[in-house]
C-alpha cells in the first residue's frame, strides 16, 4: 500500500503534533488512537460523518493523550477576561491547543466572517499586545487575530457538540513511555466497542450509525432528496477527511501484522475516496451505489478488529 501523504483536514490531531514538538508520533496514529476511523453516523437523520456514532474529537482526544502515555491541563469557561488571562499565561510556559472552536470566525480565513457551526482546533503561541499568534493547520503558520476577535471564535456557541466555552488544553507531560505498536493494540477493544455502537453517549434525536446510516443516506440520495448542503459538506470535508482516516488506520495496522483488519480498512478506504467525484459531479447513481458497498463493510471490520482484541496478538 502507498501511504498518502499531503494535505487533509486533521485540525486537532496536527494541533497536538504540532503542541509535542519533535517528539510528536505521526498524526496518523494520533488519529487512528482517536478511535475517528471506526464508524459513520447520520447526525439527525440528516448529516452525515464518517467517524463512529456519538464520537467527536474531544471524546476523540481524551482518547488519544493517555493511550500514549501523555497528560495535560484542560480548561474551560469563565468570562472572556478569564479565558484571555488564562490563555495569556498558559502560553508564557509553552504552546497551547485551543478548540473547539467557530471556523466560521476566524477572520484570518478568506471568506470567513459568519458562524456556520464547522469546528476547528489551532495551537496558539502567544497573546501579546491584545493580539493573538497562532498555527492553524489549516495552512496558515503564524496567523494573527485581535484577542477579541479569536475569543468569539474560541467560545465556540454554534459548535453543535460541547457546551464547554474556551477550551484549551496545556501543560502536556510525557508520564510514561508507550511504544506506537503498543498503544494500537491496546486501543482495538475500543475500536471494537466504537463499531459496535456505543449507547452511552448523547446524539440528536434520529441519528443513526453504522450500516443503516449509510442505508438511510444511499436513499436520500437515490430519491433526489440529498439537501445542497449536505451535499456540499460531503463534497469539501467528510469524504476527504473520511478516506483519510480509513486510509492512515490501513497503515497504522498492517505493520502490526492485522491484515485482515488492515485490508478492510484499505477497501473502505478505496471505496469511500471513489465517491469524491459522484459527490462533486452530481452522480447520484453511483453516489447511492458507493454508499451500498460501502455499508456491509463495518460489521465485517468489527468482526475483524473483535478477533484480533482477543487474541491479543497479531493475526
Amino acid at each position: 500500500m502507498l501511504t498518502y501523504t499531503g494535505s487533509g483536514p486533521y485540525c486537532y490531531s496536527n494541533s497536538l503534533a504540532m503542541v509535542l514538538g519533535p517528539a510528536a508520533p505521526p498524526t496518523a496514529l494520533i488519529e487512528t488512537l482517536t478511535g475517528s476511523p471506526f464508524g459513520v453516523q447520520l447526525i439527525g437523520g440528516t448529516m452525515p460523518l464518517f467517524d463512529p456514532y456519538g464520537w467527536d474529537p474531544e471524546h476523540g482526544l481524551d482518547a488519544a493523550l493517555p493511550a500514549l502515555g501523555l497528560h495535560c491541563t484542560r480548561d474551560t469557561g469563565g468570562t472572556q477576561d478569564e479565558a484571555l488571562a488564562r490563555l495569556r499565561a498558559a502560553c508564557a510556559e509553552g504552546p497551547v491547543l485551543a478548540g473547539p472552536l467557530e471556523m466560521g470566525l476566524l477572520l484570518y480565513q478568506h471568506g470567513s466572517g459568519t458562524a456556520n457551526g464547522a469546528d476547528h482546533y489551532v495551537v496558539v503561541l502567544a497573546v501579546e499586545d491584545d493580539t493573538v499568534l497562532l498555527h492553524d493547520p489549516h495552512g496558515h503558520p503564524y496567523a494573527t487575530l485581535p484577542a477579541p476577535a479569536f475569543a468569539a471564535a474560541w467560545r465556540a456557541e454554534t459548535v453543535p457538540y460541547t457546551d464547554d466555552t474556551y477550551v484549551m488544553r496545556s501543560a502536556f507531560t510525557q508520564q510514561r513511555a508507550v511504544a506506537p505498536a503498543d498503544a494500537l493494540r491496546h486501543s482495538l477493544p475500543s475500536a471494537v466497542q466504537w463499531l459496535a455502537g456505543r449507547d452511552d453517549l448523547p446524539v440528536p434525536p434520529g441519528t443513526l450509525g453504522g450500516a443503516p446510516a449509510l442505508e438511510a443516506l444511499a436513499d436520500q440520495v437515490a430519491k433526489g432528496d440529498l439537501p445542497s448542503d449536505v451535499r456540499e459538506q460531503l463534497a469539501e470535508f467528510a469524504v476527504q477527511v473520511g478516506t483519510r482516516r480509513l486510509h492512515d488506520a490501513a497503515a497504522c495496522l498492517a505493520p502490526l501484522g492485522l491484515t485482515s483488519p488492515a485490508a478492510l480498512l484499505t477497501e473502505q478506504s478505496r471505496i469511500l475516496g471513489s465517491l469524491q467525484y459522484p459527490v462533486v459531479s452530481g452522480d447520484d447513481q453511483a453516489l447511492a451505489a458507493g454508499l451500498r458497498r460501502l455499508a456491509p463493510t463495518y460489521e465485517r471490520l468489527r468482526t475483524a478488529l473483535t478477533e484480533a482484541a482477543a487474541q491479543g496478538t497479531p493475526c
